[in-house]
């Protein structure tokens, strides 16, 4: 399917691996200027040159996304980069401490956790939402959790702050009404990642399965992360739905909340 989006320029927030990896690629594929954003310059240019290398177009940008003042230099490299921010993924987050209860780091790791997750996109989207407004089409995208419509007990900071993503989302859209800009919300649930392979090596370790990654996913998505669709979702089907979201044949997806997550999310939205 031809989905419209040659010549147009995205911003993809965390894409130096994983699922952000995988969405700078895939808009690029279907030929979109990418400008690929980390904390790192190594490792953004490793995804830089993997998109030079399929024959697309990409840049580095690097900067703290929870600063403000590094996030107006990356909005303003973004957009001289290639003339402009058509497309703004925000994907970067971080899921905070791996073991502890509800109370875990205290209030310093939910307000830690709600400004990387939330008010890094608010910054970005304060910054770069305008022009696009001006330009009369934009697509703003925020990378949730399956964590949001599901929270987890372990992982309450983080699971609230995806929850506040998603819901500025649909606040978003409403303030950008009929000016050609659309703003969602992609979530993923368990994801076949370089992260998902360690959080797995690391629960098989604590029941008596070694190192033996494999056996590990495979009781994780028969056990605690069972879906009807008994797999891992890949990140090259979340940058699919990205890049349909994201195309013109996208127009009328605006304020929702799009799952793909095998069907983990025990809800009927």
């Amino acid at each position: 399917m031809e989905l419209q989006l040659h010549g147009r320029r995205a911003l993809v927030t965390g894409s130096s691996s994983g699922i952000g990896r995988a969405i700078a690629l895939g808009l690029a594929r279907e030929g979109v200027a990418v400008v690929v954003h980390g904390r790192d310059a190594a490792r953004a240019q490793v995804t830089v040159d993997a998109v030079v290398a399929a024959g697309g177009k990409a840049v580095a940008v690097v900067g703290d996304l929870t600063d403000d003042e590094a996030v107006q230099r990356v909005a303003a490299e973004a957009t001289s980069a290639f003339g402009g921010i058509d497309i703004l993924v925000n994907n970067a987050a971080s899921a905070g401490s791996d073991d502890g209860g509800w109370t875990a780091g205290g209030p310093g790791e939910w307000l830690g956790l709600y400004d990387t997750n939330v008010a890094s996109a608010v910054r970005l989207i304060g910054a770069l939402a305008p022009s696009m407004r001006e330009a009369r089409w934009g697509r703003i995208i925020q990378i949730g959790s399956a964590a949001h419509p599901f929270p987890l007990p372990m992982k309450a900071a983080y699971s609230a702050a995806k929850a506040a993503l998603a819901n500025l989302t649909v606040s978003l859209s409403k303030d950008l009404a009929a000016t050609g800009v659309t703003a969602n919300t992609i979530s993923p649930g368990p994801t076949s990642t370089d992260g998902f392979r360690e959080f797995a090596l690391d629960f098989g370790r604590h029941h008596g399965m070694g190192s033996d990654a494999d056996a590990a996913t495979r009781a994780l998505i028969d056990g605690p992360l069972a879906n009807p669709s008994g797999r891992l979702t890949e990140p090259d089907e979340i940058a699919a739905l990205v890049a349909l979201v994201a195309s013109p044949l996208g127009a009328s997806i605006n304020g929702a909340n799009l799952r793909i997550d095998g069907g983990f999310t025990p809800t009927v939205n």
